[in-house]
């Protein structure tokens, strides 16, 4: 069975930085699209940004220009690192992957902005 696991999220101040990391372990022959989501108490999940196996990124509006997505294929590890955090970056971050054509969720790790 293939797991994610998320770290680096934790408390920070308005202004702040963190860096999430999300490994991928178990039988894996392909890890295509890896992505970051978030979910806000009250609100739906929402993607953050995304990368795709060739590199292609994508990014939430409302983290362009803070947030950076990143991967390491040899590592089977995507990382977020988000600079300038705001309050309403407030949330529980998960990570997603399509490893081998199916999707695997990570467990999620809390990010709390304090302003």
């Amino acid at each position: 069975q293939v797991q994610l696991v998320e770290s680096g999220g934790g408390l920070v101040q308005a202004g702040g930085s963190l860096r999430l990391s999300c490994g991928a372990s178990g039988r894996i022959f392909k890890i295509n699209a890896m992505g970051w989501y978030r979910q806000a108490p009250g609100k739906q999940r929402e993607l953050v940004a995304g990368i795709t196996s060739g590199g292609r990124i994508n990014y939430a509006d409302s983290v362009k220009g803070r947030f950076t997505i990143s991967r390491d294929n040899a590592k089977n590890t995507v990382y977020l690192q988000m600079n300038s955090l705001k309050p309403e970056d407030t949330a529980v971050y998960y990570c997603a992957g399509d490893v081998d054509a199916r999707e695997f969720w990570g467990q999620g790790t809390q990010v709390t902005v304090s302003s």
